[in-house]
Formats: structure tokens, sequence, C-alpha cells
């Protein structure tokens, strides 16, 4: 099996020499960044190959990327010093879409992955900010919950704009951490009532799922539409 994933970042980028085709758009301009010297954080981009391997493998993520995967967080896990689930330092991390033709919006992107009931009070204790800890795990969990487990943003946005109307405020920023924790709460009951499953704490799990969503945003209806047009 050729190479699959590519490090970039740290001042070093893997590439291929079909980088395009191989890395997609924005994984070869992560690349050629880390090249010229620009601040990149650390990262990999999983091949384009892995995403035919994924549809030929009945939707599921090849056993060697997993483990490949996990190598490439330690790596990361080392120049941040900072490591993946940790309960006092954890690392957070982004998985988004990339394709050799520029497809925007067309595809899926996750951010704060690693946010946990737990990791999210390391976050608090980080930044000294428990507001901002909470805004950005109950994003993630809207982010996670509407990508990988196919819940409409919708219920999620009713619930805060309700919310927000009980409290008498108009914008996100004026709701505090209390706040938060309680919609926190109501978003995993959503989870709960509409998977029958409890929002995934585990960040492996929480990793595999996103990957595997992004792969099966290249097929979703608007990509599809979009391609056809273009």
């Amino acid at each position: 099996m050729d190479k699959l994933i590519f490090r970039f970042g740290n001042h070093r980028a893997q590439s291929n020499p079909n980088s395009k085709d191989i890395l997609g758009g924005k994984g070869l301009n992560l690349a050629q960044m880390t090249k010229l010297g620009l601040p990149v954080p650390p990262g990999f981009t999983i091949s384009t190959k892995v995403c035919d391997f994924f549809y030929k493998n009945n939707k599921k993520i090849p056993k060697k990327v997993i483990q490949q995967s996990k190598k490439e967080i330690s790596i990361i896990e080392k120049i941040t010093k900072k490591k993946f689930g940790d309960l006092s330092n954890p690392l957070l991390v982004s998985v988004r879409s990339g394709s050799r033709v520029s497809m925007p919006g067309m595809m899926d992107t996750i951010l704060n992955l690693g946010l946990n009931d737990k990791t999210v009070v390391a976050l608090k204790n980080k930044t000294n900010n428990g507001s901002f800890a909470k805004d950005s795990y109950r994003r993630f969990i809207q982010m996670y919950s509407n990508v990988v487990l196919g819940i409409e943003s919708y219920f999620f946005e009713e619930l805060i704009e309700n919310y927000k109307l009980t409290k008498g405020v108009i914008q996100d920023t004026e709701l505090e951490e209390d706040d938060w924790d309680g919609l926190i709460e109501n978003f995993k009951e959503i989870v709960k009532e509409k998977t029958k499953k409890n929002f995934p704490q585990d960040v492996n799990e929480q990793l595999w799922g996103a990957i595997g969503a992004v792969f099966l945003s290249w097929n979703s209806k608007r990509a599809k539409t979009y391609r056809k047009i273009n």
C-alpha cells in the first residue's frame, strides 16, 4: 500500500510528486506554506486514496490508517507538549476536508475535537475563562452531532435562541459559564434522544467518527450536486 499519511508543520512537510491529487488543495497548501517557513501548526493530511479504500472497505477506516494516525497524534503531542484526552493539558484538533478541486462549503469540518466533560474543565483552568471553555464545548457538541451523528443543527440553534429570549439577551457572548453548563446538558439530551446513545466522551472515538464523516461528506447530496454543476 502506498504512503497514506503526510506530515506538515513544525518547519517540515512531507509531500508527493502528484501532491494535489494525493493531498487535496488544502493539504498541498499546508505543505507548501510549511516549506516556505511560515508558522504552520503541526498536523497531518490523510491521502485521498484512503477515501477510495474507505468506500471499498464497507465505509470503515483501514487499520493501517488508524495505526499511522495514532503515531502522528503522538508526534503532535511531543511538539505541542499537550496530550490527546489529557485531563490537565489536553490537545484539541480539527478535522478538515479537502479535495483536488475547490468545493467551498460542500464538505465538512469539525473543530475543537478532543473536548469532553473532563477535558473542558482543563481548558477552563488553562485559559482561566470558564465561559469560553464551555462555549467551545457546546460548539463542538453541536458541530460533531451534525456532521458525524446526522442531527440537524436546527435543534441546537432553536434551544439556544429560546434560552436567550428567556434570559433577555441577544448575543451568545452575553451568556455566562452557568448558562453554557445547562445548555451543554440539554445538547447531550438531544443527542441521546436522536441517536439513543450518549455523546461520545472517548477522544479516539471522536476522532475516528470525524474522519469517517469527512469521507462520507464527499458523497453527500450537496457535494454531488456541486460537482455536477461545476
